[in-house]
Order: C-alpha cells, then structure tokens, then sequence
C-alpha cells in the first residue's frame, strides 16, 4: 500500500480537477456534459493503462472545443462517432509506424499561435455561456458581440437571469484566482476552479436563483449512443474522413506537446512517443464508439498529477475510477452546478493559453517567429482552427524555404586585397549572385573566401568557385580559403591546388574589419 500511496492522493488531486473540466469542454463543445466524463473515464481507465507517458493524464481537452464545436455545428452530433473512430485508427496507425516523435518537431511560433488562437475562441465563446446564453455561429461574432453580452448582463432587458449568471461566472473566477494565489499548506493541492464551483453552487442553491444548472441523466447509460445505421453511412461522406484527419493530427500534437512538457517536469519516467500516440488512438476509437468526446493528453491535469507526487501510471488510472463511480453514484451533485460556473471556468482556461510569456520567447528568434505566431492567431480566429494551423506550417516552411536560399557576399577591399565573406546557404539559387559578385573582381587581386558564417555550400556553387579560381589565377591574382573547413564540414575531397590554405592569404586581409 505504501508503494502507491501517493498515487493514490494524486490521484484524487486529478479527479478534482478533471470533474469540472470534464463537464465544461463538453459544454463548450456543444454536447451534454455526460459525454467529457464518460471521455474522462475513458482517457484514466483505459489510456492510463496503455499509455506511453505514464505520468500524462488523457481526457476532454480544451484545445479541441473549437473543432468538435464546429463538427457538431456542421455535421450533427451523430457524425462524432465516425469521425472519432476513423481519427482512432489514423493514430494507431501513426503509432505503430512510428511517426509520434515527429510532432515534435513543429515549429514553436505554429503550436504557440495554436494555443492562442484557440484560447481567444475558447475565451469568446464562453463569455456567452458564462452569462447563460448561447455562443453565436463563429469566432468573430462571438468576439463582435461581448459588448452587448455584458450590456446584457448588466441591464438585461428580455426578463432573463443574465445578470444572476454573470455574478456567478465572476464569483467562480473571483474564488479561483483568489485561492490559487493564496493557498498554503495541505489544502494546497486543492484545485481552485472545484473551489470556484463550489462556492457559486452553494450561493446558487441557498438563494434560490434561477438560472441555468448542468444537466447529468441519472443513469450514465442513457447519453451512450453506439454506432448505428444511419451513423454508419457517414463513413462515406468525404467531409467525415477530412474532419477525422484533422482531429487525429491536432489531437497528436497537443497530446505530444504535452507528453514533452510532463518529461520536463519530473526525471521519474521518460515518454514513449510511438506508444502513447497508439494508446491515445484506441482511447479515441472507444470513445467514437461511446459517441462520446475525443481526448488528448491534457496538460492542466497531468502537471496537477505530477505536482501531486505521482510515480506510476496507477494515478491516472485511479482519477478515471473515481470520475466512474462520482458519476454513477451522486449524479445529483451534479445537476447542482450552474452552467455558467463551468463557463468561467473556460473564459479563464481560454486566457491562460493567451499566454505572453511564450511570445516573449518568440521574440529571442527574431521578427519572422513573431510575424507566423500572429498570423497564426488571426487566421484561426477569422477562420477555423485547421486553416490557421496549416497556415502556420505553410509559413513556417516558406521561412525555411528562405533561410536555405539564402546568401549574404560581404565584398572588402583593400587595396589588391580582396576579402569575401558569405552568409547563409551558398546554393543553386544563388549562384547566379555568387558568380556576379566574382566576376567583378579585378585581374590579379589577391582573393581569400571566408567561409566561418556559411551554413552551407552545395557542389554548384563549389564548382563555379573553382572554375574561377582556375581563371583568377591564370591570370596572376591569388585566391586562398580554408581547406581545413570545407573538408570537415562540407566533405570537399577535390585536391585542386586553387583551394589552398590561409597561408597564401595577404598580410592586410588576416584580420579584416567587417
């Protein structure tokens, strides 16, 4: 027992914090909130068992509200299970043949803009439920609308309870903020957004307002849809198939950006890229058979399991067994929460992943990163979520595009004395560059190629440099570079005497001041 004990108390530490979350991305999501925790139970019971990032937490996640809303929007409710199902089996798939690690390699300014833009659509979208109203159809409109929402709130003039829904919403981010900032001791480990819910529920309940309340059937059976007939068809319609594909590839790399952010947390156990992506597939696959919310590896639990002291795999499993029998036994808990705490919930959620450290960061890398975060941000929020993370990665290989191409030729002179110094990629592309910039030396100049800032050459380039030097020389000028380097780093093996070394290199050109 004492091998897991602190498992176990980590384990509660996540089914406090995953219960609400659970319930609020399903309400986000435009589903019942029974459906994020049988997603929840799934993500603990069966992924926690399989997964390759033990100390990782699997279920509901908000970075996946935006496409399931629009899915539900666009397709109906009925096509999540297809569409969760085919997006299971592409990443099983991924797994098994080994393509998990390379969602690591996405560019930062792409998954930080990602993370943005959904957190002002998250953030949008559930300032309306906060206020006990509905979102509108996209994100604009849910941004264009804020003002009116909390002129509403204030001064309601339809006879609604928007103003009780919004000092609710307020209270609930209030009491969260407040006993995170504050929090000592034991009670430390006692998430704020459960306080935050509590408190609003208790008000709620002992003054009797009348707003709107989660709605949790008593029997969790009830809201279980496997696939049915008509559900089936869907697996032909093309729309399904591009839908699941997308879903599979966000839900992968949230998931492994998670799993690379939980490894840097702790030094107990390293993650297995390859494994947790076909875990989080078979998790999906059940989920899409349950009809039930897709799940990622989420990082708000799994950090509040690994701060919990959490060693194994048992914890994760364990918080999915006290989501199951919390749900099967109290449901009536439940149906006391009003809606509009889970939307402050979100609202606040959504502002955390507007995170400015991070475009802090970008900013260390120069203007382009800060430039493909931006439009990365605004393409997901005036558009879709897919169309601004293509667009991220469209940008981010134009700039590599860029970089590989191109080349600075830094020409000094000084006297008979000819220094050239290149930057960059020495390609192709760029010869034409190269060939003009040599051509315009003097007959009889004493050359040296500087080569200490080149990132690389390619054997078009190195075949016009030595032609040239042939010419040069010919024509009784010199022309020196350093062998050593572009052997070791290159793998030149030519044993042309026109690539000499700094020995031939005139006195006025060892030291040049660039």
């Amino acid at each position: 027992m004492n091998r897991y004990s602190k498992d176990i108390l980590a384990s509660v530490v996540v089914f406090l914090v995953a219960l609400p979350l659970c319930m609020g991305i399903s309400i986000a999501s435009g589903v019942p909130p029974a459906l994020g925790l049988i997603t929840g139970m799934v993500g603990g019971i069966i992924v926690g068992a399989l997964s390759g990032a033990p100390l990782q937490v699997s279920g509901p996640a908000a970075g996946l509200t935006v496409l399931v809303f629009e899915i539900v929007r666009d397709h109906g409710i009925e096509s999540l299970g297809p569409i969760l199902i085919i997006s299971g089996i592409i990443q099983i798939i991924a797994g098994r043949i080994h393509v998990g690690a390379w969602f690591r390699a996405m560019s930062p300014a792409v998954v930080y803009g990602m993370l943005a833009g959904i957190g002002v659509l998250i953030l949008a979208g559930q300032f309306h439920v906060m206020l006990d109203d509905k979102p509108r159809a996209s994100g604009i409109e849910n941004l264009l609308s804020i003002p009116a929402a909390i002129f509403g709130g204030i001064l309601p003039i339809d006879g609604s309870s928007h103003e009780l829904a919004a000092v609710l919403g307020l209270t609930t981010i209030i009491v969260l903020i407040a006993w995170e900032k504050l929090k000592r001791g034991p009670v430390k480990l006692i998430p704020g957004a459960l306080v935050g819910v509590l408190v609003a529920s208790a008000a709620a309940a002992v003054l009797k307002l009348d707003v709107k309340f989660v709605d949790v059937p008593a029997n969790l059976l009830d809201v279980v849809r496997l696939p049915q007939m008509a559900s089936l068809q869907l697996f032909g319609d093309p729309a399904v198939w591009f839908s699941a594909a997308a879903l599979a590839f966000i839900a992968s790399a949230e998931t492994l950006l998670s799993a690379n952010a939980v490894d840097r947390m702790q030094s107990i156990v390293r993650t297995d890229y390859d494994k947790e992506l076909t875990a989080q597939g078979i998790g999906n696959a059940i989920c899409g058979i349950l009809g039930a919310l897709p799940m990622t590896g989420v990082i708000v639990r799994s950090s509040a399991n690994v701060q919990a002291g959490a060693t194994s795999r048992v914890s994760a499993v364990l918080h999915g067994v006290w989501l199951l029998g919390f749900v099967a036994l109290l449901p009536f808990v439940l149906r006391m929460i009003p809606t509009s705490c889970l939307g402050a919930i979100l609202v606040y959620t959504g502002y955390k992943l507007i995170d400015v450290k991070s475009l802090k960061k970008l900013q260390q890398y120069g203007k382009i990163p800060v430039a493909i975060y931006g439009i990365t941000v605004v393409t997901i929020v005036a558009t879709d979520l897919l169309t601004g993370v293509i667009t991220g990665i469209v940008l981010t290989m134009l700039k590599m595009v860029y970089k590989v191409s191109h080349l600075e030729i830094a020409n000094l002179r000084d006297g008979n004395a000819v220094y050239l110094d290149l930057t960059g990629a020495a390609t192709f592309v760029r010869m034409p560059k190269l060939a003009e910039v040599l051509d315009e030396i003097p007959a009889g100049a004493h050359v040296h190629l500087g080569l200490e800032k080149l990132a690389y050459i390619d054997h078009s380039c190195l075949d016009l440099i030595h032609e040239w030097a042939e010419r040069h020389r010919a024509g009784g000028g010199t022309f020196s570079v350093e062998w050593d380097q572009l052997v070791q780093r290159y793998g030149v093996l030519s044993s042309s005497p026109v690539l000499t070394s700094r020995e031939q290199l005139p006195r006025t050109l060892e030291q040049p001041t660039i």
